[in-house]
């Protein structure tokens, strides 16, 4: 078979659906300032709204205007963040509780906080990376400010049950956020359901523009706006509205949430395959994140004996688009703070690859991949120090 393109990352980032880019060419001309009175920035502020609405229905937010465009999730998360920040210099609860497997804007928001005087909480994971109930049981009180969990994981696809977590944030009287960047158009997302009073999302990973993203605050959930200026978005969030970003993401989650079924059927399906495939190719490898709870699309596989920068380069020498982790932390040298939370030892963590399939994955991708990994692990497993 020869070498090809396939492309599993799409956990990363997205590409631009056509239907989405073909949609924002012809929004280039719809170039009014939105907050604008005259009736081009009323046309302009028109297509906002509906937009706006689009992504609520996506979330199952019954009012539009509880979604707050963003730059993207890192900002929607730090502003949740910068909002605990001002409430615990006024308020007596400061205590702030969220997981060692989340994405690094959150532990690094967390961290900030903590230089600052808050008490943080780190909570486990079980080996399949799920939250320990029990742990937030103990840990939550009436100091608690503020509990951040994620949806699902971006590196082992874990899908944590956030209803259940949310009767017990919600019993100790804190608020409850969670980072659904990874689950917004792969898996339903509903914030009543959940019970979240903020939850953080991002058109790129949906297959919209890079640039724009959302944060949900449910009514009465306090806010501080992180950027300060004129009264966008109610003056939560200043600056002059990206038009053409935010036009994308409002049909991009109108397509997502029209496909939503077909996607999880596509892509759970082709992940079946992916995974037999390796397991009945690769000898002693391991499969990492939940068995059953996981999105349909993500498949973290630890090799060992290999390490997990050499397997992404040789894929990528076969035109394989992989990732050794989470594409925000793919600079470090250091191993997954994610597998390492779940029990992966550092070797068998630094062997670790994650593949992520998309809407245009196909049986015959999946299929070219099984047919390269095996003597990939094989050459280096043979060229390898490490006993496995």
């Amino acid at each position: 078979m020869e070498s090809r393109l396939v492309y599993m990352d799409y956990n990363a980032t997205t590409p631009l659906r056509p239907e989405v880019k073909t949609q924002m060419i012809q929004d280039l001309e719809v170039f009014a300032n939105a907050s604008s009175m005259h009736e081009a920035g009323r046309r302009a502020r028109s297509r906002v709204e509906s937009a706006r609405a689009s992504v609520a229905k996506l979330i199952g937010a019954r009012d539009p205007e509880r979604v707050i465009f963003t730059s993207g999730g890192s900002e929607s998360n730090n502003t949740v963040f910068a909002t605990m920040f001002h409430l615990g210099r006024k308020g007596s609860r400061r205590g702030i509780i969220t997981t060692k497997i989340e994405h690094p804007c959150v532990l690094n928001a967390a961290a900030w906080l903590e230089a600052e005087g808050f008490p943080v909480t780190f909570l486990d994971v079980d080996e399949y990376g799920m939250v320990k109930l029990d742990q937030l049981r103990a840990a939550v009180g009436p100091d608690t400010l503020l509990v951040s969990v994620m949806a699902a994981n971006n590196e082992i696809g874990t899908v944590q049950d956030l209803a259940a977590i949310s009767k017990i944030v919600k019993a100790a009287g804190a608020f409850f956020h969670s980072d659904a960047t990874q689950s917004v158009g792969k898996i339903p997302v509903s914030v009543d359901e959940w019970g979240v009073d903020y939850m953080t999302m991002s058109c790129h990973k949906l297959y919209g523009p890079k640039g724009v993203g959302g944060l949900y605050a449910r009514e009465g959930a306090p806010l501080e706006p992180l950027i300060r200026g004129g009264h966008q978005e109610h003056g939560f969030r200043a600056g002059t509205y990206n038009n053409q970003g935010i036009m994308g993401f409002g049909l991009a989650a109108e397509l997502a949430n029209a496909e939503l079924d077909a996607y999880m059927q596509k892509t759970g399906a082709l992940r079946n395959r992916l995974r037999d495939g390796i397991l009945a190719s690769v000898p002693k490898c391991k499969v990492n994140g939940h068995p059953v709870s996981v999105l349909p699309n993500t498949l973290n596989i630890s090799f060992p004996g290999a390490e997990g920068e050499a397997i992404l380069l040789s894929l990528d020498l076969e035109g394989i688009r992989v990732s050794t982790g989470s594409a925000c932390a793919s600079g470090s040298l250091e191993p997954s703070h994610v597998l390492l939370a779940t029990g992966v030892g550092p070797e068998l963590a630094h062997g670790s690859i994650r593949f992520s399939l998309g809407r245009d994955s196909t049986e015959e991708e999946v299929d070219y991949v099984i047919s390269k990994i095996g003597p990939i692990i094989a050459r280096l497993r043979k060229m390898s120090t490490v006993a496995f």
